[in-house]
């Protein structure tokens, strides 16, 4: 090698080989991370609605989906307190309440005032099968056809075993009889159906 290329060696003829490369700094990396991660979740939210009870997605297959946001977790479950017996009440009543939920199904069939209907006419609670085609209609008919009665009862948790509720809104309504632990009508539930309470009616002793 000449002494001229070893000078402009030595002088720097090629710096960048001696240049230090910089290294990054952890907080530098972890704010570029966050910015991508950021940009990814907008551009795969695009397109769906903003919503503070669900979380928008695209499946596996590319079609939208959601699901619920849970925002609190009970570790104790709720639990309703068990039916009251009332002695006014007829016992055929109470029967009434154990046919149905023997004959009820684990969902709804959209049937529930035919299920109950069956259920009171089986246990002799009524002597003929009630016409009335509508659950909102139930307990005028049950009141001025069968002699029942209407409970001061507004909580159906509080309404007594064998007793009928009645349910409804504009559009929908529903019939289920109290049972020990919930309330059956074609089908069965720990809990009291959504739609608001109309009222609660019972055949009581003569």
């Amino acid at each position: 090698m000449t002494s001229s290329l070893q000078n402009r060696l030595s002088a720097g003829m090629f710096p960048a080989i001696k240049t230090r490369v910089p290294t990054c700094k952890p907080f530098f990396l972890l704010s570029l991370t966050c910015v991508i991660a950021l940009g990814a979740s907008r551009a795969g939210a695009a397109g769906f609605n903003n919503s503070d009870s669900h979380f928008y997605y695209k499946d596996p297959y590319g079609r939208p989906s959601s699901a619920r946001i849970i925002r609190h977790y009970w570790s104790v479950p709720i639990v309703h307190p068990y039916a009251h017996v009332d002695p006014r009440i007829n016992p055929r009543s109470m029967r009434a309440a154990t046919i149905a939920q023997e004959r009820a199904n684990a969902r709804s069939k959209g049937r529930c005032w035919h299920y109950v209907k069956e259920a009171l006419v089986a246990a002799g609670v009524v002597n003929s099968y009630p016409k009335t085609a509508y659950a909102a209609e139930a307990g005028a008919e049950l009141m001025h056809s069968y002699g029942f009665t209407r409970l001061s009862v507004r909580d159906p948790y509080s309404a007594p075993v064998g007793s009928v509720l009645v349910y409804g809104n504009k559009s929908r309504g529903h019939v289920e009889i109290r049972t020990r632990d919930g309330f059956v009508s074609d089908y069965h539930s720990k809990n009291r159906c959504f739609y608001p309470l109309l009222a609660v009616y019972a055949k009581l002793s003569s």
